[in-house]
């Protein structure tokens, strides 16, 4: 006989959960996923999506209809409880995975720099507000465009400083929009 039992899982069961879930849902995509060798880092996956995206994987929680992600890693000295934000030195996008949607979400750093939490809703809001309001449906991460850089967009510039295309025929035929450079992130559709 199976029971009902909710089992209690610690923070590490939780993060281990939230990082092969995303990494497996981003495999379904086929998205290149590489792991760093050693823990400790500030990302936990790298994503090749043409270009290399640094991600940090969450548990997200959600609260009624908001899945709230927070956006920030602890660690216990013997001062405390350290809090600390992440950077664009050390992330280039947040991805989450919430175990009551059983949805992954990607959201990018560039996006939601210096927050220490981020609410993505599911539902409308009681007021109607449209404004501001993260839909959890637009950063699902099965419905993001991950735009691959063609052929002209990796030539760049050659060593004179002038700018040499070549390599599609015709050269129009990549339609690819290629991601800022300093941000390395993928764009979504729905933004």
């Amino acid at each position: 006989m199976r029971t009902n039992v909710r089992v209690m899982l610690t923070s590490d069961q939780k993060g281990a959960i939230a990082e092969s879930s995303i990494a497996a849902a981003a495999i379904k995509l086929g998205i290149g996923v590489y792991k760093p060798l050693f823990e400790g880092g500030r990302y936990d996956l790298i994503f090749d999506t043409g270009i290399l995206v640094r991600v940090q994987c969450k548990w997200a929680v959600r609260q009624g209809d908001v899945v709230l992600v927070r956006c920030y890693s602890c660690r216990r000295t013997r001062d405390g409880l350290i809090r600390r934000l992440y950077s664009a030195a050390d992330i280039d996008a947040f991805a989450a995975y919430c175990a009551d949607t059983d949805r992954c979400y990607l959201l990018p750093f560039a996006r939601f720099e210096g927050r220490s939490q981020i609410l993505l809703r599911l539902a409308p809001t009681s007021n109607n507000q449209q404004s501001g309001v993260n839909w959890a449906r637009d950063f699902e991460l099965e419905r993001l465009n991950f735009l691959r850089p063609g052929a002209i967009a990796q030539l760049g510039e050659r060593l004179r400083g002038t700018q040499e295309v070549g390599g599609s025929s015709p050269p129009g035929s990549i339609t690819h929009e290629v991601p800022d450079a300093a941000s390395r992130m993928v764009r979504i559709k729905s933004l």
